[in-house]
């Protein structure tokens, strides 16, 4: 999963001016959600009209069939794979489609007892082309599972993404900002350059000096997320830089030694500089229009 890049572009722009980038993922997310519902409801209605005589599971039939892949295969099924390789410890296409299948008949089951125990009327009508096909409560439990199973596959990837793609471009934008010479940073390191500990591959950008070289970590976490000690320590990285601090945040980076810059502070991002005099990386004041630099930058 991936952002476009003028998305990562506004993200990066939006955590410079010391706004939320949040509703960037959120617009994303609905736009491919519905795309998805669209389609999914598309497959719904014909998988019922190629089955309108055949009394077996017609759903279990069509959208769980082999011809998909695994990963449809889940999400169809109310699981989606990365669960199934949590749970399994292998997301092999073999346990993935044996996992869904189970899974698909536990969840029909529930229905069913469901459905015989409360006294529900529901019914979902589809239209396509023309044509009209109604789904029974069962079949209508089964797709709106589906749907919130895919969202939450959604969500959670291009959440994880968001973070992971705007790191690099983000710490390169500041250096910019700040006209870091270009041979003291880098996004790639060999790890024999580094002091200590190896080059994990999530830290992905590094400020230097002749004889000294950074590990820098970003994090586009909420106020009060404890994951924040834990990454540096993890990372051994010497700058972080993260869209929100709680106090409790800054200091046990304090106590760790650890330079920090809040983005969403009032003009949060000048304390980049701060960070860079402190470990001695050449950088020029930012007297520029903020505006017209990351129109720059970022153009």
């Amino acid at each position: 999963m991936t952002l476009t890049e003028q998305v990562t572009k506004r993200i990066i722009r939006k955590l410079i001016k010391g706004e939320d980038y949040r509703i960037e993922i959120v617009t994303l997310i609905n736009a491919q959600f519905l795309q998805y519902v669209i389609e999914f409801f598309k497959q719904v209605a014909e998988a019922k009209l190629k089955n309108q005589n055949i009394t077996v599971d017609w759903y279990k039939k069509e959208m769980l069939s082999l011809d998909l892949s695994p990963e449809e295969i889940a999400i169809n099924s109310g699981l989606n794979k990365k669960t199934i390789t949590n749970m399994y410890n292998s997301g092999t296409k073999e346990i993935v489609i044996n996992a869904s299948y189970e899974h698909y008949d536990t969840l029909y089951k529930a229905i069913e007892d469901l459905t015989q125990v409360e006294d529900l009327n529901l019914s979902l009508s589809i239209k396509f082309n023309k044509v009209s096909i109604e789904l029974d409560i069962n079949e209508s439990l089964i797709v709106i599972n589906t749907l919130a199973v895919k969202r939450a596959a959604l969500r959670g990837g291009l959440w994880s993404t968001a973070g992971k793609q705007a790191e690099g471009p983000l710490m390169l934008t500041l250096c910019k900002l700040f006209k870091v010479p270009k041979e003291n940073y880098t996004e790639k390191l060999k790890s024999k350059k580094v002091k200590k500990g190896s080059v994990n591959r999530e830290v992905d950008f590094f400020l230097n000096t002749e004889k000294d070289v950074f590990k820098c970590e970003v994090k586009l976490m909420g106020k009060g997320n404890p994951e924040s000690a834990d990454a540096v320590i993890a990372r051994d990285s010497k700058v972080f830089v993260a869209d929100k601090l709680s106090d409790q945040n800054k200091a046990q980076l304090d106590e760790l030694g650890v330079e920090w810059v809040e983005l969403r502070e009032i003009n949060g991002f000048k304390k980049f500089k701060t960070v860079l005099d402190n470990l001695e990386i050449p950088n020029s004041d930012f007297c520029e229009n903020l505006e017209l630099e990351l129109d720059r930058i970022l153009a």
